[in-house]
């Protein structure tokens, strides 16, 4: 139980009554007061009280009151005062705190239920039954977004997602380790591909400006069930995965639009190494110098316009045809033409690949 919980609603309780009380658990010890001094520590007439019959004692200045939940003395509540209705108070807080505690269990639940769902970890006919228990809705539009930030031994990437997403009954924020969080958010009904990346670059600036941390995010496929949950986690890890091989400069992911690489990364090795050895011959890569792959790599994201390219690299446009000329020489390759642009960019991400996989 976080007893954090129980020491918020007891200090909102005594800004009303005016009066002094706390809770010991089942053996007597203080988990809560007024008094915050005395947390941790035996309270002696509990002691005592949990060791009789009685369910409730009144003392001149002091009630003791045992609390059942499920049919079982959880805790006890020993209120300080003389008031001629005190029995009442020290039932209205009874059920003050039943309450809080059955709302904080059942969220607890929710939370470590929806975890297991995103692992896998709950059998498919099982799920709807134990949703409706926990009162989740089992049918409607869910998103999963996989949130990797540095490593970090504080918890805080966590919290701001949570401070972002407060809404307990639709959206969970789950932490599975000390990088990487998961948000399991509901969808509205006519939420777009552009609503959904829109909070997923909330996300990145508002790590990234309150906490001063870098994260980038794989967003999973929807789902339309609890069910389809775990697919969803499962894709959004995959878009991580592929993300980081082939577009290490997007911070946001998303496994519908992973283009050829999700093609790349779903081929044999085996294969991958044939078609590389088919583009280039042995040695060569090895001879392409750091300066001339920022130059192609430029000359792609330009869509091979050659003006453009030598503007943005700052030299002249002959200095740009000359290394091309020179890449053509070196590779068999003219990356003016689209045919053998296309080769040399697949083949690249082919190299990106295995060496990846040969980590």
């Amino acid at each position: 139980m976080a007893f954090k919980v129980f020491q918020s609603v007891i200090q909102r309780i005594k800004d009303a009554i005016g009066a002094d009380f706390g809770i010991t658990d089942s053996s007597g010890i203080i988990i809560a007061s007024t008094n915050e001094d005395e947390v941790g520590t035996v309270h002696e007439q509990c002691y005592e009280f949990l060791n009789s019959n009685a369910t409730y004692i009144e003392k001149s200045d002091i009630v003791i009151k045992k609390i059942d939940i499920n049919s079982r003395v959880d805790f006890v509540l020993y209120l300080l005062t003389d008031h001629p209705e005190r029995k009442k108070l020290a039932e209205l807080i009874s059920i003050s705190l039943e309450n809080a505690k059955l709302y904080y269990d059942e969220k607890y639940d929710r939370n470590n239920f929806m975890k297991n769902v995103l692992l896998g970890n709950i059998l498919p006919g099982d799920i709807s039954i134990r949703a409706k228990e926990l009162r989740v809705k089992n049918d409607g539009r869910r998103i999963v977004y996989l949130v990797r930030t540095e490593k970090t031994r504080e918890l805080y990437a966590y919290n701001i997602i949570q401070s972002l997403f407060p809404n307990n009954n639709k959206d969970y924020i789950i932490l599975l380790d000390d990088q990487n969080t998961v948000l399991i958010k509901e969808l509205k009904d006519k939420e777009d591909n552009q609503e959904i990346h829109k909070k997923a670059r909330i996300i990145i600036d508002t790590l990234s400006s309150e906490l001063m941390i870098k994260a980038n995010i794989g967003i999973g496929t929807e789902a339309d069930s609890l069910r389809d949950v775990a697919r969803s986690y499962k894709d959004a890890q995959t878009a991580l995965k592929i993300g980081n091989i082939f577009e290490s400069d997007k911070n946001i992911v998303d496994y519908n639009h992973l283009g050829i690489g999700r093609l790349i990364y779903q081929l044999p090795t085996t294969l991958c190494r044939l078609f590389l050895n088919e583009v280039f011959k042995e040695g060569v890569l090895e001879t392409i110098d750091s300066e001339t792959m920022v130059t192609i790599q430029k000359f792609f994201e330009n869509n091979l316009n050659v003006s453009e390219t030598s503007r943005q690299l700052f030299i002249h446009r002959n200095t740009l045809v000359y290394r091309l000329d020179k890449i053509q020489k070196i590779t068999g390759m003219d990356l003016r033409k689209f045919d053998d642009a296309i080769y040399f960019k697949v083949a690249m991400m082919v190299k990106s690949y295995l060496d990846e996989v040969s980590k």
